[in-house]
């Protein structure tokens, strides 16, 4: 059985769910009256739609996540933690990591839960997170960022510097190897999220639509994500292969 630890999504939901209405006094002997109900607020309404949509997608992208990872890393830790990363003044985001005992652990803080457009785009989400554990990016990138890290300080060694400008020279290898692959494991991600929402009876390139709502990154040097166009593009491609 899985245990969600959705505390932090539930008070942001449950504050709009506490009741407003208050009967209004009566009279021993009269009968009573109607409640009084006063209105709740827009926005709460929609911070209890969000954080209930958030909840039917766990329910059912996880078992899927969960089953395409057992295929495809039979050998890997696929039993999915979703939680809900709620410190303040964040942008919308979403990631993947592992706590300390190998548990997969896909984080969504609440701006990107409240401003997702439809359980589509939430579900291409937590299907991409899902899929950078599955196609193990972060041990990729550890080695990525490893190798860079020993290449920069071998080449700063023989120059006969100092011990402080080896481990600077270390420093930015490490973020050159991490950022080296980046690019490919966001549209490997993009890839098989796509297939992992629609198993989960989702509309990947609707969910894909999500890209037009944030920065295009275009292609910069050592940039981390790939252009928006790109993306879309290989969702696209990989959800005409599904139909």
């Amino acid at each position: 059985m899985k245990t969600y630890l959705l505390v932090p999504l539930l008070a942001f939901g449950l504050s709009a769910c506490v009741s407003t209405s208050r009967p209004a006094p009566t009279a021993p002997s009269q009968p009573s009256t109607p409640a009084v109900s006063t209105p709740i607020p827009a926005t709460s309404l929609k911070a209890e739609q969000a954080a209930r949509q958030f909840v039917r997608v766990v329910r059912t992208v996880e078992p899927v996540a969960e089953a395409v990872c057992r295929e495809r890393a039979p050998s890997m830790n696929c039993d999915f933690n979703i939680v809900v990363d709620d410190r303040p003044n964040q942008p919308p985001n979403a990631f993947q990591t592992r706590d300390k005992s190998g548990r997969p652990v896909l984080a969504f803080n609440i701006p990107l839960i409240a401003t997702v457009r439809n359980a589509d785009e939430l579900a291409f989400v937590m299907g991409h997170e899902a899929a950078h554990h599955i196609r193990a990016h972060l041990d990729r990138q550890q080695r990525n960022a490893t190798a860079g890290a020993l290449i920069f300080g071998g080449l700063a060694a023989i120059t006969g510097v100092g011990e402080q400008a080896i481990e600077s020279a270390q420093q930015v290898g490490a973020t050159v190897g991490a950022r080296g692959y980046s690019k490919d494991f966001e549209l490997e991600a993009d890839e098989l999220g796509t297939i992992i929402a629609h198993r989960a009876g989702y509309d990947p390139v609707l969910g894909a639509a999500f890209f037009t709502k944030i920065a295009d990154p275009g292609n910069r040097f050592l940039g981390t994500h790939p252009p928006n166009a790109a993306r879309i593009d290989i969702v696209r491609r990989t959800a005409a292969t599904l139909n």
